[in-house]
């Protein structure tokens, strides 16, 4: 069952009184429990397609069915409300909030979701334990090290259970071997059952996913399985 389906996607800005067509006809589907990757040079439209995948943006022509969905032309109140159900954004940046815990931070979406206090806590704590970190759960965002900080920001993309992980250059403030763990931590999340989308300028990135979606100008130049995935890799 296709998860995600776009049908000739267009955005276009107005950048002073010329127009930029960051997408241009993108027409694409992904299929719940698909690991795809998505890449492209700068300019090639991969972060506006990622917005518009992640419900970040709405686009200006096409369409897109998010799990039976249609999202192409929703108010922001109710584009909030999907993305909080149905994405969990995991960002290179990492976007904790410094003054709250990793439990804490990691609770935010069932805030937002209006779950009861006891509950988040007792959810926030499993998605820790599901990466690792739980010993972790009182520390501050400056007392983690980059890769502890994927992991709580992966933790919190889980805790609501949503529909798609989408990952944003998730190992890009990451040095080489932290980058290999968050890696295989994402094959295990993929492993569960989760559909996993991850925006990419790294080629070794990309080898791990199933299926790479490569954009050039604003289309789509190739999409195709990738039959040597980059599995089982030891960290020295």
């Amino acid at each position: 069952m296709d998860i995600i389906k776009i049908e000739d996607i267009t955005k276009i800005y107005q950048v002073g009184n010329q127009e930029v067509r960051a997408l241009d006809g993108v027409s694409l589907s992904i299929k719940h429990n698909e690991y795809v990757a998505i890449m492209g040079p700068s300019g090639s439209g991969k972060s506006t397609l990622m917005n518009m995948l992640g419900c970040l943006d709405t686009p200006t022509g096409g369409k897109y069915i998010l799990n039976q969905i249609d999202v192409s032309k929703m108010e922001d109140n109710a584009l909030a409300e999907v993305r909080n159900k149905e994405i969990g954004f995991v960002f290179q940046t990492f976007n904790l909030l410094p003054r709250y815990s990793s439990l804490e931070n990691v609770c935010l979406p069932l805030i937002y979701a209006g779950i009861q206090k006891h509950d988040r806590m007792e959810r926030g704590l499993q998605a820790l334990i599901n990466v690792d970190l739980d010993n972790r759960k009182d520390h501050k965002p400056n007392e983690l090290s980059g890769g502890q900080r994927q992991r709580v920001s992966i933790a919190r993309a889980l805790v609501n259970n949503p529909s798609i992980i989408l990952a944003d250059e998730p190992t890009g403030n990451l040095d080489s071997k932290t980058s290999i763990d968050i890696m295989h931590l994402f094959e295990a999340i993929y492993a569960k059952g989760n559909t996993i989308i991850v925006v990419t300028h790294e080629e070794e990135i990309a080898l791990y996913a199933r299926r790479i979606i490569r954009l050039r100008d604003g289309k789509v130049e190739k999409d195709y399985i990738n039959h040597n995935p980059t599995l089982g890799k030891k960290v020295s």
